[in-house]
Order: C-alpha cells, then structure tokens, then sequence
C-alpha cells in the first residue's frame, strides 16, 4: 500500500479552497449586485431630473432623469441601438461641449442608417442617463426616432450561476483527486 502524496494533496486542497472561496465571493456579488439594481430601479422611477454638470454624473445617478446643457457639439457617431419599438438600428450620438467646460456623450435618436448627420447645434436637452455615462434624449432631436430608453432590468446579475459553477468545480476537484488515490492505492 502506498502513501498518500503529501505535496499533490496539498495542492489540491489549496485549489479546492480557492474554488469555494470565489464561490462565496459570487454569492457576496450576488447581493451586492441586488442592492444595485434595486437603486436603479429606484432612480427609474424619480421623474425629479437631475442636472448633468461640467464635472459630468456618476454611477449613482445612472437611470435618472436628467438635463444638460450642450453649448456646442463635437464629434457624431453611430452605435448598435433599439428604437422604443424594440427595431434593430443606429442611435446617432454627439458629444456635447458643456457649459463651464466638460463633455457629454448624448444620444439624439434612432434611425436605420449610420452616421446621419443631424443639423443639431446644442441646446437644452432632456432624457434619461444610461451607462458609459450617456444621455439618451427623451424627447428625440433632430427628427430621429425615439431609442429604447435604457432600462436596469437589462442589466445581467448571474452572480449565483458563477457560484454554483465554482462549487461544482471544488466537488469534480474531490473527486478526481478521490478517484486518482484510490487508483493509487
């Protein structure tokens, strides 16, 4: 009968505990990322706008109602985007030159082709934050159809899924280390 191989032993339990410890860690993330998505839900549901100043909004703010004042337009481009009807298509983006100095990326509206180029000068606008930061103009500019206003729902939490995966990749660690002693023996 043979021994028990003390260093490959050891380096197994050390990866099996490091398994089940980013197991705990995904179920931490996972309430952590609940808490999240319930004070965007919250910030959904404020119709007070916030203003979007020189030194531009922070993550607490994403999903509120907000305004901006855009003193001159800068660069335009086109991102992948929903229209309010869920049809695939263009959001037409600008970055806004602010008042005061600072910048804001503002989403003016959806149309099927890229790069339209709006006449849109700046102005007031209104709309909702989305991620990046980004202003998603609700009403739409410059003709454009209404975008699918951002919305936290979308945002993904399988924090719980990564946790069991962890947990299960400990318990298939036990066991073929299990089933390679027995072998041995």
């Amino acid at each position: 009968m043979r021994r028990i191989p003390v260093l490959a032993t050891i380096v197994v339990l050390a990866a099996v505990g490091l398994m089940v410890a980013l197991g705990f860690w995904q179920l931490r993330r996972l309430h952590q990322k609940e808490a999240l998505l319930a004070h965007y839900a919250a910030a959904k549901g404020n119709p007070v706008p916030v203003e979007w100043t020189s030194a531009g909004v922070g993550e607490d703010l994403l999903y509120r109602r907000a305004r901006l004042e855009c003193a001159t337009t800068g660069a335009r481009s086109s991102i992948a985007g929903r229209n309010a009807s869920g049809q695939s298509g263009v959001a037409q983006t600008v970055q806004c030159m602010l008042p005061g100095g600072g910048s804001a990326r503002v989403v003016l509206g959806w149309s099927l082709q890229p790069l339209v180029t709006p006449n849109w000068k700046g102005g007031a606008v209104t709309g909702i934050i989305a991620p990046g930061p980004r202003l998603v103009a609700d009403p739409p500019l410059e003709g454009l159809e209404a975008n699918a206003m951002p919305d936290p729902a979308e945002l993904p939490n399988n924090h719980f899924s990564y946790a069991v995966q962890w947990f299960l990749f400990a318990g298939t660690a036990l066991v073929i280390y299990g089933i390679a002693l027995r072998r041995r023996m």
